[in-house]
């Protein structure tokens, strides 16, 4: 029998054949669901040379241990939070990802967002349609010229650094250290970093260690004039914490792709009309999705030829 090539994330029906084209000596499995995910590891798991998810999804140790032919798992995108890579390498497990496939496409939301909630183009997009005219709203602010603070300025958040300095903005940002040739100013933690900004986008990885980075005290910090933007991980942002900052005018507003409730929708902010939605789509495009696709097939391509992976973890 064929070895199993096992999909765990969604994919259009062309990029599934796209894999079992690539890889014909394969069988692929799709198991997008999480019970479907249970069930295919209960018939394949001997089988399972290869897993493709992203970093939502996952892949954890007790899946590993069922899988004991597994050699390579592979994120389809930049995250990989939940995949225990640690395991994976104590077993020789390889563990790539799809770093820099779609980095335009998320700064390009991120940028989309950050405008969305400053200018308040969903609110006046609604009161348009009611028959408001502009004499009866409140002025929206500029984006141009205002302080734009990035937390995490990896790949992702250079590329909105970069749009930003289109619109006059002054940047700032937070790593774990300063970043080597960026010429933007540093801020050693997060609430120095809010205090400092006008808007506060969040582009860091997700994960334990950066689980709620963004509660009440940098909310407060940030103000009542400042804008939250995350286009990074849900769990980066307190949820509640966020609520009650823009429901008090704490927080001016904010614009979300992703909140710890995925994928439901995160109910303490749906009545807020300061706060802009959508639905974890910011690296969600053609071009985008294609890329992963090809980027994850090279990683798989490169594993079985013995090769070092395209992006490894």
């Amino acid at each position: 029998m064929k070895p199993v090539l096992l999909v765990l994330n969604l994919q259009l029906p062309a990029h599934l054949e796209q894999m079992a084209q690539s890889f014909p000596d394969f069988e692929v499995v799709y198991a997008p669901e999480a019970g479907q995910a249970e069930a295919a590891i209960a018939a394949h798991g001997a089988r399972v040379q290869c897993v493709c998810t992203i970093g939502a999804t996952g892949l954890s140790a007790a899946q590993m241990r069922r899988m004991p032919a597994l050699r390579l798992v592979c994120a389809m995108g930049a995250g990989y939070e939940n995949i225990d890579v640690a395991y994976a390498r104590e077993r020789g497990i390889a563990v790539g990802n799809g770093a820099g496939t779609n980095d335009e496409c998320v700064a390009d939301h991120a940028v989309g967002l950050m405008i969305a909630a400053v200018r308040a183009l969903v609110r006046l997009d609604k009161a348009t349609r009611a028959g408001v005219w502009r004499s009866a709203l409140p002025l929206p602010p500029n984006v141009s010229g205002k302080r734009l603070g990035i937390v995490g300025l990896g790949a992702i958040g250079a590329k909105i650094a970069r749009r930003a300095a289109a619109f006059d903005m002054e940047i700032g940002y937070h790593n774990r250290k300063p970043r080597e040739g960026a010429g933007y100013r540093y801020f050693g933690d997060v609430l120095s970093l809010a205090a400092w900004a006008d808007v506060l986008l969040v582009a860091t990885p997700g994960g334990a260690g950066t689980r709620h980075l963004v509660n009440a005290e940098v909310l407060d910090a940030l103000g009542e004039k400042g804008f939250l933007v995350n286009i990074a991980r849900g769990s980066v942002v307190d949820t509640a914490a966020l609520a009650a900052a823009v429901r008090a005018g704490r927080v001016a507003g904010a614009g979300l792709d992703v909140y710890e409730s995925e994928p439901a929708p995160p109910a303490e902010l749906l009545e807020l009309d300061a706060v802009v939605l959508t639905p974890h789509v910011g690296g969600w495009s053609p071009e985008a999705v294609q890329n992963s696709v090809d980027r994850f097939i090279a990683n798989m391509r490169n594993h079985l030829d013995g090769k070092p992976l395209v992006s490894p973890v």
